[in-house]
């Protein structure tokens, strides 16, 4: 097999001695799984190893694959001098793995380099594995913002670039799980994070991949963690083989989930197509979404996708509802691709004669007119997902007191500056956070006066 096993691995500094000073003693159940997992690479004697990092260069819709003949960091930030990892890279590789993802329309490659020297997601586990004995090359890989499929299809070519090179390779996927799990913790507690560490650790004990590729994007969100897109990879990587897939421990006394796990492979399973299952579940999901959408929502899909298809507008339907051909209204027309924002345009007060065409015309704004985002794409249409939120008249009020972030958005006006949040948004958690980024998007500083309006909405699926 090109590819002989995989571990998932934390990174938190202070498991290193000079870190963390008696502190990393609190987590010795992960430092002897780590030194476990390190061992087990080693003996597979691997030709290089294959590491994904969180905090290596990334980007929204690239993998970066680091370049050159290796690296080295150390843990200055850290407050620690004179403790440093060095790598040496596989260029071959990285150089076969680069054309077969341009071959194949994957985003990735050496391009955009913005900090050569090593991470510490990726220093700790190196660290570990030098340890145990290994001495030999590695290479570098970061994830992006592009969707689960996509992180698979990047593991399936690492696999592939092994085979064609015939090297033998193991995967470290470097990845914390929640950082949300205690209230003293340092990012605080969020519902979502216990829950969020309890399907990883079912995933790395049971070796079930497709639930891994499943996880919701609110989920993992709300949970704050790091490793999901490193995991994806993994998988990838072990498309159609069997594994031995062991727990080999886990804890979270700071706050923040380490997993660790081991994944040897043991022969071929073609029933161990999870990119495949995955991307049928996501059109059966899909489906089901559409079949059930109400009136609002199918206006909004039929309008963007006939501008898309055809650069023109559509024409209201026959027969719509008084509801929306009788009532003026402001709407914001929501978008969302793999559980992730694709775009979201709207309108606090209504701009033209009804309601419908509000709607019409604010979901081509969300899909072609949000500066976050380019344009969607016309291959994109079938993976949308939409909502429609219609908002009641905004209402001056006194104070912060008023607002609820799970039934009220919030306006904050400053002069001519506004900015507007939407209520009962994921990992928008209390009134504070909502004003704070109502004020980020109006381009609001923080101790500037603003004028507070709350309004209410009903969002339509």
């Amino acid at each position: 097999m090109a590819i002989l096993g995989a571990i998932a691995v934390p990174h938190p500094p202070l498991i290193m001695p000079e870190v963390g000073r008696g502190e990393e003693r609190r987590i010795q159940k992960t430092i002897d799984a780590y030194h476990e997992a390190s061992a087990r690479i080693v003996r597979l004697a691997p030709d290089i190893v294959v590491l994904t990092s969180p905090h290596t260069t990334m980007y929204a819709d690239y993998f970066h694959i680091s370049p050159g003949a290796g690296a080295a960091g150390d843990f200055a930030q850290f407050r620690v001098a004179g403790l440093s990892v060095r790598a040496a890279y596989d260029e071959r590789f990285v150089r076969r793995l680069s054309e077969l993802a341009q071959a194949a329309g994957v985003p990735a490659g050496t391009l955009g380099e913005r900090h050569p020297e090593l991470d510490h997601a990726t220093m700790i586990p190196l660290r570990y594995l030098q340890e145990a004995g290994y001495k030999g090359k590695i290479v570098r890989i970061g994830f992006s913002g592009l969707s689960a499929a996509t992180h698979y299809r990047l593991g399936q070519l690492i696999a592939r670039t092994a085979a064609e090179l015939g090297l033998s390779i193991a995967f470290v996927a470097s990845g914390d799980l929640s950082h949300k799990l205690k209230d003293d913790g340092p990012y605080g507690f969020a519902a979502d994070g216990p829950v969020f560490d309890a399907r990883m650790q079912d995933v790395f004990a049971s070796g079930d991949f497709l639930k891994l590729l499943t996880t919701p994007a609110d989920l993992a969100e709300n949970a704050a963690e790091c490793g999901l897109r490193s995991f994806w990879i993994m998988a990838g990587a072990l498309d159609r083989l069997a594994v031995d897939a062991e727990l080999l421990s886990y804890e979270g006394p700071f706050g923040v989930g380490y997993g660790v796990a081991s994944f040897r492979v043991t022969g071929r399973d073609d029933a161990r197509n999870f990119g495949e299952q995955y991307e049928a579940a996501e059109r059966r999901r899909l489906a089901a979404i559409k079949e059930n959408e109400d009136i609002y929502v199918r206006l909004a899909r039929l309008s963007l996708e006939t501008f898309v298809q055809s650069h023109g507008y559509a024409k209201l339907p026959d027969g719509l509802p008084s509801e929306l051909t009788d009532v003026q209204a402001g709407a914001f027309v929501s978008l969302k691709k793999e559980g992730q924002l694709r775009g979201c345009i709207g309108t606090i007060l209504p701009t033209k004669a009804s309601l419908a065409e509000e709607i019409l015309h604010n979901a081509i704004s969300a899909g072609t007119q949000d500066p976050r985002f380019s344009p969607v794409t016309a291959d994109e249409l079938p993976h949308l997902v939409y909502d429609v939120d219609v908002l009641t008249t905004p209402e001056r009020i006194a104070d912060a007191s008023q607002l609820d972030v799970k039934r009220y958005g919030v306006i904050v006006e400053s002069g001519s500056r506004r900015g507007l949040l939407l209520p009962d948004l994921a990992g928008v958690d209390n009134v504070r956070q909502q004003i704070d980024i109502a004020r980020r998007k109006g381009n609001i500083g923080p101790n500037e006066h603003v004028t507070l309006y709350r309004f209410e909405v009903v969002r339509h699926v």
